[in-house]
């Protein structure tokens, strides 16, 4: 059983929220975020979250944005087997108007930071795109999973290098559950964050 303790933390000032595990850490408390991102991480497991803003993409079809996203994401990156599928935000509501929300999982090569080609680890990527037409945003909820860690990754330093330790077997949370906890709590709490880019 996970022993992997979670609650509802703020998120752009409060005024959205989502549940995720108190081991993810807030990246801006060490370094600089964009203003649309939040990013958190574990970095005793090289595994990350982030919550991005959006201007709403208004050529991309309901149905396949989250596999879109995922693609856009991946031009740069060497990706491959994406799946696609929904998931429920039922706190998720404009003016009672359910929010479309959608997913995908891909597997990727990426390298960290400005490591090169030679670095790169194979990730498992779960993405989530939360679209909110009325306000005119896309939220995506993006998380990355370690699944091989190449010797020459900075992240062999701390989570060493070849396949990391099952999350269940280290007593957390799988990054399946982490991903799809975030985005089924995920609400906001205050519409006015959006007034800026609001749909007139």
């Amino acid at each position: 059983m996970s022993e992997d303790l979670y609650s509802e933390r703020p998120l752009f000032g409060g005024a959205i929220s989502s549940s995720f595990p108190h081991r993810f850490q807030d990246v801006s408390n060490i370094r600089q975020v964009p203003d649309h991102q939040e990013v958190f991480v574990d970095p005793s497991r090289d595994e990350s979250l982030i919550f991005e803003l959006l201007d709403f993409k208004l050529d991309v079809g309901d149905n396949g944005s989250a596999a879109w996203f995922l693609q856009d994401l991946a031009t740069e990156q060497d990706a491959e087997g994406c799946t696609s599928g929904v998931v429920e935000a039922p706190g998720l509501r404009y003016k009672d108007l359910p929010a479309t929300v959608t997913t995908a999982v891909g597997q990727m090569a990426i390298s960290k930071g400005r490591q090169g080609r030679e670095a790169q680890n194979i990730v498992k990527v779960y993405l989530a795109n939360l679209r909110l037409k009325e306000v005119g945003t896309d939220v995506l909820v993006t998380a990355y999973e370690p699944l091989l860690i190449n010797p020459v990754s900075e992240s062999a330093s701390t989570v060493g290098a070849g396949l990391p330790v099952p999350a269940t077997q280290s007593g957390f949370m799988q990054m399946s559950e982490v991903f799809k906890l975030a985005v089924s709590s995920f609400k906001v709490n205050d519409w006015s964050l959006f007034s800026g880019t609001a749909a007139a």
